[in-house]
């Protein structure tokens, strides 16, 4: 009986030490990252056919809007180009408050206000599943900043949510609509930014790229403009497949193909929260 319970407070040990642990948030980063966070739509350069994943996250999309010009930075961890000698500190900073190691902003378009509500688990995972990302030296342009960048944070979404409050679903599933950053594409853009008090989920941004120009969509609970008329399968088919209600098929940046990776769970509590979103006409 001695030897059984030394041998089960051995794997006790084993099971709870600190590789163990590490290994649990690096699996959560990569579920986030490669996912639900779709930090390669931006981070990942593109060719004719799609993403060029040898590349992977050493610097992509590229923007010229009159807020800023800009190239989405290579988040591998090369010393030089990339994010490798950014302390964890440094990088909670960048991703929660938008703000790099030299004090200045990111630009708008980081959906870095959104990462407020992030709890601290899973801004641990994220960085955890950055660090493992194999260094690829590539320098993307210097941003050109052509006015003082914002830190745009949507409503209920200004402090980390803790693992308790994830109990609910639907508090679960505005979580995991916030983080995705959902709402930067669909909701549209005003004198002073983002009309997240006016118009959340109406729809009506703009994206230009190789495949022209597309708008989001509303996705308010509008039965007539937005998704309200939608069944939960059709909502989630155009989250993992891009295929709408009519069966036509969705454009970039909407990056089902990372969202097909979202689990089942978590697609169920995103579903119900968007239920809850006021209808915009």
């Amino acid at each position: 009986m001695i030897r059984i319970g030394s041998l089960a407070l051995v794997i006790g040990a084993v099971l709870s030490s600190p590789v163990s642990a590490q290994s649990e948030l690096v699996e959560r980063g990569d579920y986030l990252v490669n996912g639900i966070l779709t930090c390669g739509n931006c981070h990942t350069p593109k060719g004719p056919s799609g993403e060029i994943r040898d590349k992977a996250f050493s610097g992509g999309t590229s923007w010229d809007q009159p807020p800023f010009k800009v190239t989405a930075s290579n988040i591998t961890q090369d010393k030089e180009t990339g994010i490798g000698n950014y302390t964890d500190a440094e990088l909670k900073q960048l991703l929660r408050k938008g703000v790099k190691r030299n004090g200045a902003r990111v630009a708008m378009i980081m959906p870095s206000g959104f990462y407020e509500i992030m709890t601290d688990r899973d801004l641990d995972a994220v960085i955890a599943y950055l660090r493992t990302i194999k260094p690829i030296r590539n320098a993307v342009p210097e941003p050109v900043y052509k006015m003082a960048q914002e830190h745009p944070v949507p409503p209920g979404g200004e402090s980390p949510y803790t693992e308790a409050v994830l109990s609910d679903k639907v508090q679960q599933g505005f979580y995991l609509v916030t983080i995705a950053h959902c709402m930067e594409c669909h909701t549209p853009m005003g004198p002073q930014g983002r009309e997240f008090a006016t118009s959340m989920g109406a729809g009506g941004g703009k994206f230009t790229g190789p495949w022209g120009v597309s708008v989001s969509r509303n996705i308010s609970s509008s039965k007539t403009k937005g998704i309200g008329g939608w069944t939960d399968d059709e909502i989630k088919r155009a989250i993992t497949q891009g295929v709408s209600k009519d069966g036509s098929k969705l454009n970039p940046p909407m990056g089902f193909h990372y969202y097909a990776t979202v689990s089942a769970a978590d697609l169920d509590a995103i579903v119900a929260y968007l239920r809850t979103v006021p209808p915009k006409e």
